[in-house]
């Protein structure tokens, strides 16, 4: 078993996000998961990530307080262990438009090796 510690996890910078802090949870340097990274995103009010996608799926759980996801399909308010996958290419904008500071997990798989 690889323990990783709230206190010891290590923050990782995120592309494209703003007034957010990212700790590694599992994977990459945190510990040696084979498939798949977690991580856990504080976002301050006001904070969020920038339009984007990704060529591989991913998973958010929102752990604290209340994000919204803009996608192609409209506007969707997530709260407390509420969760959601994006499929590979599915863009997505993230906003904590609260006074609260949001965190949520994220699990991803690591990209395929050629």
């Amino acid at each position: 078993m690889e323990i990783t510690r709230l206190d010891e996890a290590a923050p990782y910078a995120a592309a494209n996000h703003h007034d957010m802090v990212a700790l590694r949870l599992q994977g990459h340097d945190a510990t040696a998961t084979d498939h798949f990274w977690v991580g856990l995103s504080h976002f301050l009010p006001g904070g969020g990530a920038e339009r984007s996608a990704t060529p591989i799926e991913k998973v958010y759980v929102v752990v604290d307080g209340q994000l919204t996801f803009v996608t192609d399909d409209g506007e969707h308010v997530l709260g407390p262990l509420d969760s959601c996958r994006f499929a590979p290419g599915e863009a997505r904008t993230v906003e904590n438009r609260s006074n609260r500071v949001a965190s949520m997990l994220v699990v991803m798989p690591y990209p395929p090796t050629a």
